[in-house]
């Protein structure tokens, strides 16, 4: 007995869109804050998306770059604090 329908193709690109435009919205969230727990989430969503063959590549391609630009925001600022947080 199965109790849902079998996962469509159409269910899959729908998926992984979301996983692209969610790693564009980490990502750029992660600029601003939370950034080395957003960074990371943002770059695992963005492969993912590619390697599953999303239908907005530019948004994952974004995503990935945001997620890599959150880590060496964080990784300038500790080196300019010494610290691992980081305060404007």
């Amino acid at each position: 007995m199965q109790l849902t329908a079998p996962a469509s193709r159409r269910t899959g690109f729908r998926d992984t869109d979301g996983m692209a435009v969610a790693s564009f919205v980490l990502g750029l969230l992660g600029l601003l804050v939370l950034n080395v727990f957003l960074g990371p989430i943002a770059i695992v969503l963005a492969t993912v998306a590619l390697w599953r063959g999303t239908r907005r590549p530019a948004r994952a391609y974004l995503g990935l770059g945001l997620g890599i630009a959150d880590l060496l925001v964080l990784a300038a600022f500790m080196q300019a604090d010494n610290t691992i947080s980081w305060s404007i």
